[in-house]
């Protein structure tokens, strides 16, 4: 590929600025990259197309005006000769776009308004600043989809639940990036007007419901409502009003044999089926139902089978469901325990294949579906549960050998899950995944990290600065040396006493700490003119990286200050009364470091989630800093209790209980 020699100049080689990593080719900083991408010589760039005409799409034009507005590019104009010339031709093929940039000008050719929405999507990364001003290459480029469906599952359960605002942000994102179905996993969540006690106060409405579903299809993508149904629902099977409805006590999974489970879900579906009429699909969920055949299951599956207790269930929820026009979807961990499953089926359902490890090949979960007769999506997830950040490098690889190998097994779509486990994570962490499953779904070839890697500053947030996909890399790093050696996540480390919590090698929390307070200095002063948010997460996901290392390190050097007291107990001019008094000085330093992320990780949430469920999340700093004030106090008090007056200090274990 050769790009006019002015726009080459403009376009720095992001990827050389990765340590460690060859120099990547220069060119187009596009997320995705289109299919082919030719220049067109004898042209010379030329500044950004600004006028459209009066039927342009509404979502598209929006999108670019607040993407070049907030690169200084400026907002575009309706003309009656536009220089954004849209033409529709019925012989191209669905989703698929020619964009051609010449003599001022860019036309698009598309088949309908979906193509033409993705041939803008592109046009909006392509200007580059060259000096004082902004051009385009003069280039045509032919673009389309390698898979039909590419849909984003984001869980809305677990604690985080977006505002209005953000799930809107949400939305037009994955849209600029040209994924075209959005799907809210639901568990507890939804208000339903006839059964809203499960429901948070803050949860979503019937008229939200509708009012996303409509906002979605504005930006060409599809809402997909996904409402667990079978295991998951301890947050309504935790009410007495619903209890009857519980394999076991108070459990996890809704026993399928009692008519209360029926008559619940009914009302539930139909609600949200009301707020959303016809979804291409509904999720049913229905993963993890390890307790069938206990409790109020047992008598039931040992009659008729645990597969037929299975798929009998899934055609009831289908039976409420197919009304709509929708296709019901459901995870495949069932089949994948039981492949007697899959001939009990709906023939028409859509097994979303979900494997979250890092695997050699995906292809045998692929073929076990495949032979079933059924179409099916992939979903490797972005590895963010339970992380302070996602592990990245590692979601990385799953979702480039599992998007790759259902590429080339011709699966219907990509299904790619954001989950919040433990209640913490945040949305604006969960980009850089993301948008590689997204890239991977529409590119026909393989996606190179490296590339990726290099487009992704300019293509997200609009600068080209190779040192934002750094930080990344960084963060990964550091996430890496605070995990290894352990059997912990980030997030459960974070929170575990410190004097408890296990020991790591010296060399390697000091090397986290590096990366981090690297990602920290580089961030520091940023703002870029696109997602903000985002850069502030990643700053935040540094501090608290930063502060996990040196609570690492407290713990070690407040052993050795208070075994050094010890030991010099009773001499005239020891370091016993110094040393004691910096074990407490160190605590407040944690006391003081928990509140501070309290503070960031409060607007950080604020910025993107509801309320409610803020609170919980910030007890946890909260009583990490209480911690910190009562250890330091202990040591105080081994300080004036034993020591001042006896000359004496209590074993370490004894002081920190």
């Amino acid at each position: 590929m050769i790009l006019p020699t002015r726009w080459l100049a403009a376009s720095a080689l992001a990827g050389a600025a990765l340590l460690g990593r060859p120099a990547v080719a220069a060119g187009p900083h596009l997320i995705p990259a289109p299919s082919s991408l030719h220049p067109i010589a004898g042209c010379a760039p030329f500044a950004p197309p600004r006028t459209v005409g009066a039927g342009f799409d509404p979502a598209a034009r929006s999108e670019l005006d607040r993407r070049w507005r907030a690169q200084g590019i400026g907002a575009l104009r309706v003309a009656a000769q536009p220089d954004i010339v849209v033409r529709f031709d019925r012989r191209m093929r669905a989703q698929a776009y020619r964009l051609t940039l010449r003599g001022g000008r860019a036309t698009i050719v598309s088949r309908d308004a979906v193509g033409a929405f993705y041939a803008a999507m592109t046009l909006a990364q392509l200007p580059v600043r060259v000096g004082a001003a902004w051009q385009v290459p003069c280039l045509r480029i032919d673009d389309r989809p390698a898979l039909r469906w590419r849909i984003l599952s984001d869980d809305v359960s677990r604690g985080p639940l977006p505002t209005m605002r953000y799930f809107e942000r949400r939305i037009r994102t994955i849209a600029a990036f040209k994924m075209n179905g959005y799907s809210p996993y639901m568990e507890q969540t939804f208000i339903s007007p006839t059964d809203p006690l499960p429901a948070p106060l803050d949860g979503i409405t019937p008229a939200q419901l509708a009012a996303l579903a409509r906002y979605a299809a504005r930006y060409h993508v599809a809402f997909i409502p996904q409402q667990q149904t079978f295991a998951h629902m301890h947050n309504t099977l935790k009410l007495e009003r619903y209890a009857a409805a519980a394999a076991l006590p108070h459990g996890f999974l809704m026993a399928p044999n009692v008519p209360l489970t029926d008559a619940y879900l009914a009302r539930l579906i139909g609600a949200e089926l009301a707020a959303v009429p016809h979804p291409p699909f509904f999720h049913i969920g229905s993963d993890e139902t390890v307790t069938l055949g206990d409790g109020r299951t047992q008598a039931y599956v040992h009659r008729v089978g645990r597969a037929r207790a299975y798929a009998d269930h899934i055609a009831a929820m289908n039976a409420l469901i197919a009304p709509s026009g929708a296709r019901v979807m459901l995870w495949d961990d069932g089949i994948e325990a039981d492949p007697a499953i899959m001939p009990l089926l709906p023939h028409d359902a859509v097994i979303v294949n979900w494997h979250y490890d890092d695997e050699r090949s995906f292809v045998p979960h692929i073929q076990l579906i495949a032979r079933g007769g059924f179409e099916q999506m992939v979903d490797p997830g972005d590895d963010n549960w339970n992380q302070i950040f996602p592990n990245v490098a590692e979601a990385l690889r799953v979702e480039r050998r599992f998007i790759d190998e259902g590429k080339a097994a011709h699966v219907l779509g990509l299904y790619e899950s954001v989950w919040n486990d433990d209640g913490e994570s945040l949305y604006g962490a969960t980009w850089y995944p993301v948008l590689y499953a997204a890239a991977s779904a529409w590119q026909a070839g393989s996606v190179a990290p490296a590339r990726f890697a290099a487009d992704f500053p300019s293509a997200f947030f609009g600068v080209d600065d190779p040192n934002y996909a750094h930080d990344v890399t960084l963060l990964g790093r550091a996430l890496d040396d605070l995990q290894r050696g352990t059997d912990y996540n980030s997030d459960a480390l974070a929170w575990a006493p410190i004097f408890d919590a296990p020991q790591l090698p010296a060399k390697q929390v000091s090397r986290a700490r590096l990366d981090a307070e690297a990602v920290e200095q580089d961030l520091y002063f940023k703002r870029p003119p696109l997602h903000r948010h985002a850069a502030a997460v990643m700053f935040l996901a540094a501090r608290r990286f930063d502060v996990l290392g040196r609570a690492q390190q407290v713990a070690s050097e407040v052993r050795a200050m208070y075994a050094q007291a010890r030991r010099h107990v009773g001499e005239p001019h020891g370091p016993t009364v110094r040393d004691l008094f910096w074990c407490r000085y160190w605590m407040w330093e944690l006391r003081d470091d928990y509140e501070d992320l309290a503070r960031l990780y409060g607007r950080a949430w604020t910025a993107e989630s509801r309320p409610d469920a803020l609170a919980p999340v910030l007890e946890r700093y909260h009583l990490a800093a209480q911690r910190a004030i009562a250890l330091g106090e202990a040591f105080y008090r081994a300080t004036y209790d034993d020591y001042v007056p006896h000359r004496t200090l209590p074993p370490f274990a004894s002081v920190i209980r």
